[in-house]
């Protein structure tokens, strides 16, 4: 079911009536009713695939009660070990069995004997990025004692399968967003309210914003040979916008939807493109793959600890996996070794954690340092996202190729209407806003009733004016 559809604003109002109306009262009924409705959101795209998150969270439910009643320590190994197999396998199978396949015979190919790989028909489940390395993060923890086994089934399975976040996150930590199913909930008027407007602003960033990105960033990229460099460069920065309103849009909704059931997520983005440096975008961008990354990979493996080889070493690791997280291709490999490019400087240099504070804090304009500096990031960014976005490694480097030419210094060609306009708008407000959690966190003690609802009125109307066929969101294939 997509947050943009039909469907789900029906489903939406729904649940929380029946949650708030029939089922308030007892904690164990309202966690019951929201795993029903989470199978039944999740079952609406393919209800076969649920034996998959049933599979994940027994397993990990299993694993965790088994850490919790063992002290022995190879107990314990074996069973971390078989959390790991089943939710590294699972992800394996489904996400890229058929990438190494391939890779395989390619190699055989190369080396001058050439071999038929063998090949399946396999449907990647939507979400299993996300919740298999939730399920994972728990057991993690429990075996690092961070935290007590859940002795819940339904709270557990009802953590894992949490619609909101589902399948496309945020990818929530156990000891965070768990003991939130064992405690009663109440209905908070005031979070309710900003969760409306957090859902609102993410309907924007998503029908207005990145479904008309990528109409022009598609015939853009669909037909990079015929079109000038600075209609390339162009399409890099209508991509860029795509892939931030599609993906933070949908954070949004997440986070709006769950503070109306009375939870609190965490934040998944926080303005990324108005970072001075790599390293503070990454610290704003998908924040909470991130800090997983960093939580259950890097520091393991020795962080920024050790000597510079080391340190080199884990920084490269960390952004290959990453980017091989993302999809089964090559060129999410290649966009996960050029960031570490771009972020090895500023580690090796120690200014990786320069910016960590808000872009021009309390001032309206940024420094000519400060715009210099957001300029260049974004810039680089863009240059990174197309090979996210290409289909081949060698599709990316044609369209690098067709950025650095003479016609670079040519006006874009296409005709954009009012997206051009629109776009800028919208980052002049989160620019106004990047102070606060989302576009529309608008105080009744700074902004006065007329200006806020003006405000929401806008934003429905050019919701309903762009809102036409319903575009899935790009990380539904991650």
């Amino acid at each position: 079911m997509l947050f943009n559809s039909i469907e789900f604003a029906v489903f939406l109002p729904v649940v929380f009536l029946l949650y708030w109306f029939i089922t308030a009262r007892r904690l164990a009924l309202q966690n019951f009713f929201l795993l029903l409705a989470s199978y039944i959101f999740y079952g609406w795209w393919d209800w076969r695939f649920l034996s998959l998150i049933l599979l994940s969270s027994m397993v990990d439910f299993l694993v965790g009660v088994g850490l919790g009643g063992t002290e022995v320590q190879w107990k314990r190994r074996l069973l971390l070990g078989a959390s790991i197999a089943v939710n590294i396998g699972l992800l394996g199978f489904f996400k890229y069995f058929n990438f190494f396949a391939q890779s395989f015979a390619d190699a055989f190919t190369l080396l001058g004997k050439p071999i038929d790989p063998a090949r399946l028909y396999i449907i990647l489940p939507v979400g299993i990025s996300f919740y298999t390395f939730q399920t994972l993060s728990y057991s993690i923890d429990v075996y690092r004692r961070k935290m007590l086994p859940s002795q819940d089934i339904i709270a557990f399975f009802t953590f894992v399968a949490f619609f909101p976040q589902l399948v496309a996150g945020p990818i929530e930590r156990a000891s965070h967003l768990l003991p939130q199913f064992h405690r009663r909930r109440t209905f908070d008027h005031d979070a309710a309210v900003d969760g409306s407007r957090q859902i609102l602003w993410g309907l924007f960033k998503k029908i207005v914003i990145a479904d008309n990105a990528a109409t022009y960033a598609n015939y853009i990229f669909n037909n990079h040979a015929d079109l000038s460099g600075s209609t390339l460069l162009l399409g890099a920065v209508f991509f860029a916008l795509q892939i931030y309103g599609d993906f933070s849009g949908y954070s949004d909704i997440a986070i709006g939807s769950a503070r109306l059931f009375g939870f609190d997520l965490m934040r998944n983005f926080a303005f990324p493109y108005f970072s001075r440096d790599i390293a503070e975008f990454w610290r704003r961008w998908h924040i909470s793959l991130s800090s997983w990354f960093r939580d259950y990979v890097y520091i393991p493996l020795g962080g920024s600890r050790g000597g510079r080889w080391l340190q080199i070493r884990n920084v490269l690791i960390i952004f290959l996996v990453s980017g091989f997280w993302h999809g089964a291709n090559w060129t999410f490999i290649v966009w996960g070794a050029l960031n570490a490019l771009y972020f090895l400087p500023l580690l090796l240099t120690k200014s990786n954690r320069a910016h960590t504070d808000t872009i021009a804090e309390g001032r309206i304009l940024p420094s000519p340092r400060e715009f210099m500096q957001m300029t260049m990031t974004f810039l680089l960014t863009c240059l990174a996202w197309i090979f996210f976005r290409a289909a081949s490694v060698g599709d990316a480097l044609a369209y690098l190729g067709g950025i650095f030419r003479a016609s670079f210094f040519r006006m874009p060609e296409g005709e954009f209407g009012w997206f051009p306009l629109i776009a800028v708008l919208f980052l002049l407000t989160e620019w106004l806003q990047r102070e606060k959690q989302h576009g529309l966190a608008l105080e009744a003690a700074h902004f006065p009733r007329v200006i806020r609802w003006s405000l929401y009125y806008v934003v429905s109307i050019l919701i309903m004016y762009f809102g036409g066929d319903q575009q899935a969101f790009i990380y539904f294939q991650f």
